[in-house]
């Protein structure tokens, strides 16, 4: 499209500086006739292009001339260095450099000391921190990862997959990718994934346009749970749960209902509220959670 090469053209502009119309016509795969169109096409728009006839001439951008009101507001400006800022919290290859140039290009308008995004847990060290350039060279070549995992049953196992995407979804990383064990795409939690290690061998899977994270079997082991917390709970309903779910009752407890799948983890995650919150169905819930309790009193039992 038109637009789209005009944008690209100037970004060439700005990062080579004088080039030559056979130049921009080989770098967009078009004749110099339409580059002197496109020229013509950005100074009537406000560009301030200049044209040299001759040797040693070109096309080139006004010197000094930057993005500020051209093309993109204060506000997208400011969206673009915010974007960039949450790829460097991730330890994202090369966005700190992406930002630099960004605030150069900007012309030094951007006003990030508001934002700091940090993805790290509270007590973590660079160890744990989440090596997101293994994964983007993986995904991006094509390359096998193999890793110890503990999945929400407390089952560990040593995986082998052909990672296809990263997705970053209610506060956590996840892998999605082929196992080459089960012979079917998963989803994997970047949290539980140890001792990760990128192959030589190599993979030509593609993800399926139509893929979803909620796949029919994950589905079909949903079942809906309605709980109801005390007041004292107040601040980790709030911090994982939607407004929508709550209501408030008389006394000033809260009931709850969403639906999960149901598994250890699951337990394991009601246990941590401890007297803060009564299951009120299913049935079966309110049994697993008791045998967890007699199982942990019996631990502390002489």
């Amino acid at each position: 499209m038109q637009i789209e090469r005009l944008v690209q053209m100037i970004f060439y502009l700005i990062d080579h500086g004088q080039v030559t119309a056979q130049e921009l016509a080989e770098q967009f795969n078009v004749s110099t006739r339409t580059i002197y169109r496109d020229v013509n096409t950005l100074t009537l728009a406000g560009i301030p292009i200049l044209s040299a006839k001759g040797t040693g001439g070109g096309i080139s951008l006004l010197e000094g001339y930057t993005l500020d009101k051209s093309l993109l507001t204060k506000e997208e400006q400011q969206n673009i260095y915010h974007g960039l800022q949450l790829l460097q919290a991730t330890d994202y290859p090369n966005a700190e450099i992406a930002i630099s140039k960004i605030g150069a290009v900007f012309h030094n308008v951007l006003q990030p000391q508001w934002l700091e995004v940090d993805f790290s847990y509270w007590g973590s060290d660079d160890t744990e921190r989440i090596k997101l350039s293994d994964l983007q060279y993986a995904i991006l070549n094509k390359h096998v990862i193999t890793f110890e995992y503990a999945n929400s049953e407390l089952q560990k196992s040593h995986r082998k997959i052909e990672p296809l995407r990263l997705v970053f979804k209610s506060h956590a990383w996840y892998i999605v990718g082929y196992c080459q064990e089960k012979l079917e795409t998963r989803v994997f939690r970047l949290s539980r994934m140890k001792r990760l290690r990128v192959q030589t061998e190599t993979f030509a899977r593609e993800l399926p346009q139509d893929y979803s994270m909620k796949s029919p079997k994950a589905v079909e082991r949903l079942c809906k749970l309605q709980l109801r917390f005390s007041p004292e709970a107040i601040h980790r309903l709030y911090d994982e749960f939607a407004e929508d779910q709550l209501t408030v009752e008389a006394d000033g407890s809260y009931l709850v209902e969403f639906e999960a799948e149901l598994n250890h983890w699951m337990i394991h995650y009601l246990l941590s509220f401890g007297r803060q919150v009564q299951v009120l169905s299913p049935k079966k819930v309110q049994t697993m959670l008791k045998e967890q309790a007699l199982m942990i009193v019996q631990m502390y039992e002489e």
